[in-house]
């Protein structure tokens, strides 16, 4: 089924990245304060290997409901991976480079969107 809004494919994207176990999850709703995306997703894998597992995985996803990516940067090397949807964009972060870039400060005004009750994120050491 393909998404029929913004958010829904955030949700959708969001699952993707659970699925392959992503940690520190974050949806956060930045429409009100950008003009270039409504959602960004933030995750964390723990080896850049995870990093591109998830990216791949969420591009499977994705694929398979006739969405492709706008743009992917960084997948080659699996530190920070950002896979562009047009109103969804993608962080994928090596748990170490996430720290250290704080993307979320950057963004500190955004709200955060709760995922929907039936899949919640798991925590960097759980």
């Amino acid at each position: 089924m393909i998404p029929s809004n913004s958010k829904e494919k955030a949700f959708l994207c969001a699952q993707a990245a659970l699925d392959h176990k992503a940690i520190d999850l974050v949806i956060l709703s930045i429409q009100n304060l950008s003009s270039f995306t409504d959602y960004f997703v933030i995750c964390s894998g723990n080896s850049d290997r995870q990093v591109q597992a998830i990216a791949s995985h969420i591009e499977e996803k994705l694929a398979g409901e006739g969405l492709s990516p706008l743009g992917i940067e960084g997948k080659r090397e699996g530190r920070w991976i950002l896979l562009d949807y047009g109103e969804v964009v993608v962080h994928i972060f090596y748990h170490p480079v996430r720290e250290f870039y704080d993307i979320e400060r950057l963004w500190s005004d955004a709200p955060q969107v709760e995922l929907p009750k039936q899949r919640r994120p798991r925590r960097a050491g759980s």
